[in-house]
């Protein structure tokens, strides 16, 4: 199988909410929109894939679903966040496999690690 591309799609239970989420707090780039009226769906930039916010759904997505977006600096990240009034669900800090998270949710709740590589981590390494 050849993927050319690939997303990750997320039925909100707030369509309008989910979507001021990740374009103005979180400041996501747009890539595409479809659809019309209230009901307009925006595939978002998520660095090397896409995230589509579309739909609706009664209920959140499962705690199993979480987001991981990688940032060149974390504690920018923290701040720019928390000045958006977005809740921090856990400060940024070294954990044992060497990368820094942070983690925060989206108005349903969708867990979020931020996270950046420090430049003497493996991941950044290219042996």
């Amino acid at each position: 199988m050849e993927v050319l591309s690939s997303r990750v799609l997320l039925r909100p239970t707030d369509l309008e909410r989910s979507r001021v989420f990740y374009r103005d707090t979180l400041g996501l780039a747009i890539y595409r929109q479809f659809g019309t009226g209230s009901e307009v769906g925006t595939v978002f930039f998520l660095g090397g894939g896409f995230l589509e916010v579309s739909g609706r759904s009664e209920t959140p997505a499962s705690a199993a679903v979480q987001l991981w977006l990688q940032v060149r600096d974390v504690k920018e990240a923290h701040r720019e966040l928390t000045k958006s009034g977005v809740e921090i669900l856990r400060e940024p800090r070294r954990e044992p496999w060497g990368l820094i998270e942070m983690w925060i949710a989206d108005p349903d709740g969708i867990r979020i690690c931020v996270v950046e590589v420090p430049e003497d981590h493996p991941l950044r390494r290219r042996d």
